[in-house]
Formats: structure tokens, sequence, C-alpha cells
């Protein structure tokens, strides 16, 4: 091949399932390129005295033959595609040229120059595979194929489907504010979409970011403002998607914390419209952690327990027992509480939680006007007002308040 290396290599993709395919070498090449193969659903034979123990569980489970000995000649017979990888250079090359006789084509780890095939720098996203050579630089076709398949993935990569595409509804948990915090998977789906229903805690900034032709819906419930009733937000998932569009319900957080996720799913399954649920990250666990607060900690606090505060402790609509949190140990987080925190904290020293117990109130978390606010179940309802704490806000309650990045142990 020394003699073409300067013509480019002609890509093609190897349609290999159920076809054999010979792997010479048990060892971190092999490790890494048997998935794919497994994936492919090639009928893969390893041969090799040893293997990795990635390797030799692909043995047990089935997914592979393996025949325990090194290379002999005639291994490669009736073979479409061949990926030798030993340590022994001699065993390497007699390999290479059984592949190169018996016309099999043949990727050699160990010298490129002298294999009949290269392996790309692969990626897949949705459906979509990425392949790409660089000749001699697999450093460059990784980093060519990881930009690549970012861009396809975060949706910053736009890639329209020109064939017909299925309508479908999505309930994507955008994260608790920062635009960057919505999982790779929801941004794609956002720059697919054809109707965008968005919360006003979702990441708005990534409304921005929608080509003109996408219709965005407010679903927005503001307390104590105009809102969007579930009944109405309902109805429009289920006219969007029967007129055969492509429907995101952009929520904050994640889907089913407290977002009525599953409300809006039971309706479009009544509807028969089927939905994807894409989790998101929950602000319970998030916001707390932008500010610098864990959750959990060793020698702290071993649970956490996230509750709504929407509801006051002594209205009857209230499903929360705040007897039994008083007696927990751990953390306690609370959503939706920075209006009830003054009754929520009297509640809770009322069945026994220490006056002086630390708490802190995280507003606009993990976005540019984040602030925290520290405070006591004591001091808790006259520091709200004081300090003008609005929702939306995230409520730690627990000795992990205290807890700081420059503690030493």
């Amino acid at each position: 091949m020394a003699e073409h290396a300067e013509h480019p290599a002609y890509p093609v993709g190897l349609r290999l399932s159920g076809r054999r395919v010979v792997v010479i070498g048990g060892g971190q090449v092999a490790q890494r390129r048997l998935p794919a193969l497994i994936a492919a659903g090639a009928d893969v034979t390893l041969i090799s005295p040893s293997a990795t123990p990635s390797v030799e569980a692909m043995a047990e489970s089935g997914e592979i033959t393996w025949t325990r000995r090194r290379y002999e000649d005639g291994d490669i017979a009736d073979a479409w595609y061949a990926l030798v990888a030993t340590s022994d250079p001699d065993a390497n090359a007699r390999a290479s040229a059984e592949a190169d006789r018996t016309k099999t084509w043949c990727v050699r780890s160990d010298d490129a120059e002298a294999a009949t095939a290269w392996t790309p720098a692969t990626g897949r996203s949705e459906g979509v595979t990425v392949a790409v050579l660089t000749g001699r630089d697999p450093r460059r076709s990784a980093a060519v194929r990881d930009a690549i398949v970012e861009g396809l993935r975060d949706g910053s990569l736009a890639a329209p489907h020109h064939r017909s595409r299925a309508p479908f509804v999505a309930l994507v948990g955008g994260g608790p504010g920062d635009p960057d915090l919505i999982t790779v998977r929801g941004r794609r789906l956002l720059a697919e979409a054809d109707v965008v229903i968005a919360d006003r805690l979702g990441p708005r900034d990534l409304l921005d970011e929608l080509p003109p032709h996408v219709e965005v819906i407010d679903a927005a419930k503001i307390p104590y403002g105009r809102f969007m009733a579930q009944e109405a937000i309902n109805n429009a998932l289920i006219e969007h998607a029967k007129a055969g569009k492509a429907v995101v319900r952009l929520k904050g957080g994640d889907p089913f914390v407290f977002g009525r996720g599953m409300e809006e799913a039971q309706a479009l399954a009544e509807a028969g419209i089927p939905c994807t649920v894409v989790p998101g990250i929950s602000s319970s666990i998030s916001v707390p952690g932008a500010a610098g607060i864990p959750v959990t900690h060793r020698g702290v606090a071993h649970e956490f327990t996230v509750v709504s505060g929407h509801v006051a402790p002594d209205d009857p609509r209230s499903l929360v027992d705040w007897e039994s949190l008083a007696k927990l140990t751990g953390t306690l987080v609370i959503l939706m509480g920075v209006d009830k925190i003054g009754a929520i904290a009297a509640a809770l020293v009322a069945h026994g939680k220490a006056p002086q117990t630390p708490l802190a109130l995280i507003q606009e978390g993990t976005t540019a006007a984040q602030r925290r606010v520290d405070a006591t179940l004591a001091t808790v309802g006259e520091t709200v007002k004081a300090q003008d704490v609005r929702p939306p806000a995230v409520i730690v309650v627990g000795d992990v308040v205290g807890v700081r990045a420059d503690r030493t142990e």
C-alpha cells in the first residue's frame, strides 16, 4: 500500500451483521474495537492465547468466540474483515499477508501503511454515524469526530431531516436555569422542534437559539400572576401533536419532580399520543451544589429529603408529614416554599427540630442572578422579609449548610 500512500482512503460503511470477522490479539486494541463489532452484529472470532479481563468477559457472555492460541495460517479464511492487533510483529505481518491473499480487508494496529483498511474515529448520535479519517493523524480525527458529534447532540450543528419524519412530543427537563445544564438529548430535541411550550423556570436563554419558524408558547405559571391552566397546556400538547408537529414541552428541573410531567404524559396517553420523557437535573440537588452546599456529606448527613413547601403545614391539603421530617437527622430540601418558610420552620421546631438548625435559601440558583441567604429555623421568617428573598428559591435545612470546600478534617 506504500506506493499508493498519496491517495486518500475510500470511505465505506461495512455491513457486518452475521458475517465472519477475525480479531487477532486480545489486548487493549481489541478491547476498544470489539464493542463496535459486536454492536454491528458481526460473528466475531478472537484468536489470542490471552485477553484482557474485559475481552474475556465478552467471550464468557457469548458475544464473541475465543480460540485460545496464537495466530496460525488459515485463521482468516472466509472472513469478511480482520483486525490484527498482537504485540508480535511477525504474527501481525503473516496475518496481514494472509488477509491480502484472501482479499480480506484488514486493519493493522502496528503498521497502518501495511494495512488494506483503516479504522476511522467514529461517533454516533441518534441514528447518525460519524466517521472521520485524517490519514496519519488519529488525534485530529478524534478531535474532528468529537466536535461533530457534540454539535449534533447539543443542537449547535443543524442537521434537518429531509425525509418524512414522524411527529413527536418530548417532555424535556431543562435543568435548574443555566442553559448549559440541559442534557445533550434535551438540547438536540429542542433543535428539532416545531413547537416549544416553555415554563418560566425553564432555561429561557435556549429559546433565543431557536430558528424563526419555531412557535414558542408561554406556559409560565408565575406565582400570584397570570398562568396557563394545566388543562390548556395538555390541550396544546395534544393539538400540536395531532397536527403533525414536533413538540417539546420545556420544563424547569426534572419533568417528574414537582413538575406535573406525569399529568401531561397521562393526558397524551389518553389521547393516544406517545411521548418521550427526557430527565433533567433537579434543582433540589443542583442549586445547593452550585451554592457550595452538598446535600450529603460524610459524617454530617447520610440522607436527604425533598419536599414541596407550596402548601403550609397547617393546611388540610398538605400531604407532608412535618412531624416525621423534624425527627430526621439528614438534610431537608424544600422547593416552592419561600412564602411559607416561616410557618414551615415553626412546624419543624414545634415537632422537635432545634431552633438553631442552620438553613440557606438560594435564589435564582445556577443563573447570573444567584444569591445565597443564610439563616436558622428561628430567624428565617424575619430574614426572608429583611432580605427580600423571592421565588424561585431552594431552601436547604441541616448541618450541611455549614460545610465549606476549604474545611479541613
